[in-house]
Formats: C-alpha cells, sequence, structure tokens
C-alpha cells in the first residue's frame, strides 16, 4: 500500500452482498489476497484501491475488518457487520 488509508469517508463494498458503506479508517498496511490459506474469503473491498477490508475464514470461525465499524459515518453503516459478529457469537458458544 502506497499510501494508509486514514479518515472518514472511505467507501467499502461487502462482496456477498453488494452493499456499500462509508467507513471510517487509519492504517498503513492492508492485507495480501493472494498471500491467503486455502478457505479464507475476502468479504469486503474498498472501492477507492480494491484493496482487502474484509475477509473471513469460515473453518476457523473467524471474520476481520480492516475499518473501524464501531465509528461509522451513517446511522446504519456497518450494521450487517456488527449483526454478522453477534451470530457468528450466538452460534459458536462453548
Amino acid at each position: 500500500m502506497k499510501f494508509g488509508h486514514h479518515g472518514g469517508n472511505h467507501p467499502v463494498r461487502d462482496n456477498r452482498t453488494g452493499r456499500v458503506d462509508i467507513s471510517a479508517q487509519n492504517h498503513n498496511y492492508a492485507v495480501d489476497p493472494e498471500s491467503l490459506p486455502e478457505g479464507v474469503q475476502v468479504t469486503h473491498i474498498n472501492l477507492n484501491d480494491q484493496s482487502c477490508a474484509g475477509l473471513v475464514f469460515p473453518k476457523m470461525k473467524l471474520m476481520s475488518l480492516q475499518y473501524h465499524p464501531e465509528s461509522s459515518p451513517g446511522p446504519h453503516d456497518s450494521d450487517l457487520a456488527f449483526g454478522e459478529f453477534v451470530e457468528l457469537m450466538k452460534n459458536n458458544r462453548l
């Protein structure tokens, strides 16, 4: 990544639904999708530079976002991400 992502106006697309949210980001590195092991799926893309903004690893019951969903600019941005996380926790209680 030549320049990091900083600020509260980065469009991120969920590849599974096509939904675009505006996200707050503050990082200088991104995951290289070609470096991911088998079974890990890129779920979100930063629309400014096509960098990886989210992924899931269903086998390990993991998900990750490369932005700050808790500080979303809009009232409903990132609702789906939090909902997905809550469902993951409900379905995998110890």
